[in-house]
């Protein structure tokens, strides 16, 4: 029961995230919503913002999980793309609430792991120093990052999908020439 009152709590918050702010979501209407007391709240969740983080670590691993293989820039900005737009209204309320920060922190976890998991892939076998790993890895993260983070001030351009499709066509091939000018 303890589950499904955590997932319930959750789901509540979500689904009022994307109808208002977060400045104007308290503990008392998510209790209010579920008809639950205080208590059961705070036994499940210290305060919102540690609701927020769960949420978002969750969504996170989800991600990752799902793009377990990533063998193309394409699919690497996908998945980025993915956590960017589900429950838009919901992540844009985070976003520019002061809670922003652990948006942020997950953004960035889930650009490095998909670079990581791309980067692998590009590099195989080449016969790259470790410095060189870190500085590409470092660089393409944040071009994903940098992307998502675009979107999020600009949330009215609603063809994401394609303007990433055109950086992708746009920088073709950099990544692997990128990677054989680093072999040694």
């Amino acid at each position: 029961m303890a589950n499904f009152t955590r997932n319930a709590i959750k789901d509540t918050f979500i689904k009022m995230l994307n109808e208002r702010p977060l400045s104007q979501i308290s503990v008392k209407d998510i209790t209010n919503e579920l008809d639950i007391n205080r208590n059961t709240y705070y036994y499940h969740f210290h305060d919102i913002p540690q609701l927020i983080e769960e949420i978002i670590i969750e969504e996170s691993d989800i991600i990752i999980k799902k793009y377990n293989n990533i063998d193309t820039i394409e699919t690497a900005f996908d998945a980025v793309i993915d956590f960017a737009e589900k429950n838009k209204k919901a992540i844009l309320h985070i976003y520019n609430s002061v809670n922003r920060d652990i948006f942020e922190t997950y953004l960035w976890k889930v650009c490095e792991y998909v670079v990581i998991t791309y980067g692998t892939e590009t590099i195989g076998n080449k016969n790259i120093s470790e410095f060189d790993r870190k500085t590409l890895i470092t660089l393409y993260k944040c071009e994903l990052f940098g992307v998502a983070m675009s979107w999020m001030n600009n949330p009215s351009d609603e063809n994401l999908r394609g303007f990433v499709s055109r950086i992708c066509e746009i920088c073709k091939g950099m990544i692997e020439e990128s990677v054989n000018r680093c072999e040694q």
